[in-house]
């Protein structure tokens, strides 16, 4: 059972942090019964992925969609991208490495164009054209990349076809960048472990919830924000409802026509000018 174990620890872990950074008592409470119930199990979660998916994982007692897809993401891979992100440890770029025809230079340049760090985001951008834009990548090598993600993702994916997932309202979106960039004083931080060589850099995040979707905000720390000089204006949002693949965006300031000193979603500047009646 010590897979039980170390999968218990850390959805544990997951709660803990998520308490400190001051989520929703719900959100923290429902990881921390998790972490109980496995621990205590008498069947392995991987007999029980393996026999019956993802499905499986979800019928059991105070598992649920949200966490059943950690559960699947830490047998498939060993590892969770929502823990790597509230430690300040993720790693986008040795993530997309696991992708066949994905090297070490595809890696970066994928992550400091397109500005994302999960692979369900990877595969959206292979969807809807973003990630053939990449310099060396090109149309057929995205649509080879979008299938190997497929294969890699199909067991965690959620019972509602991809097709169904809808982002947030634009104005969701715009209303959590503000709560964000006005109570960073106040919000708990992460000490990033990427350009932060002396461990000085903090970076405030936010948890909050609208409606039926939970968003978590932080200020980019990529290597292209570091270069413009935007690490306290670019703000990288993550979403996810129940039933749905986590998604994400980047909301910056923008310094070019009409949207001019306006914060837009990058890749929806059509949708924020109409949020803005321009």
């Amino acid at each position: 059972m010590a897979e039980n174990l170390f999968i218990a620890d850390t959805l544990g872990a997951v709660a803990d942090l998520l308490e400190k950074q001051d989520a929703s008592t719900f959100r923290v409470r429902a990881y921390r019964e998790a972490s109980t119930y496995v621990a205590t199990m008498a069947q392995t979660v991987r007999e029980i992925y393996q026999t019956s998916g993802r499905r499986g994982l979800e019928d059991l007692p105070t598992i649920g969609v949200s966490i059943a897809a950690a559960i699947a993401e830490l047998l498939d891979s060993g590892s969770l991208g929502l823990l790597d992100r509230l430690r300040g440890s993720a790693d986008p770029e040795k993530l997309f490495l696991t992708v066949p025809m994905i090297g070490p230079s595809l890696a970066r340049r994928i992550h400091e164009t397109l500005h994302i760090d999960t692979l369900e985001a990877l595969e959206a951008a292979a969807v809807d054209g973003r990630l053939a834009t990449v310099d060396g990548i090109g149309p057929r090598r995205a649509e080879s990349i979008r299938h190997s993600l497929n294969e890699m993702l199909r067991r965690r994916r959620p019972r509602v076809p991809q097709e169904d997932v809808t982002a947030p309202p634009i104005g969701d979106v715009l209303a959590v960048d503000q709560e964000y960039r006005a109570n960073v004083d106040t919000l708990p931080t992460i000490r990033p472990r990427r350009f932060n060589e002396g461990g000085q850099n903090r970076i405030p995040i936010l948890h909050t919830e609208r409606g039926d979707c939970r968003f978590t905000a932080l200020f980019s720390n990529t290597a292209t924000a570091h270069r413009y000089a935007k690490t306290r204006d670019w703000v990288v949002i993550y979403y996810d409802r129940d039933n749905e693949p986590e998604g994400q965006c980047t909301v910056v300031t923008e310094h070019a026509g009409r949207l001019n000193g306006y914060r837009v979603v990058r890749g929806l500047e059509k949708e924020c000018s109409d949020f803005y009646g321009l």
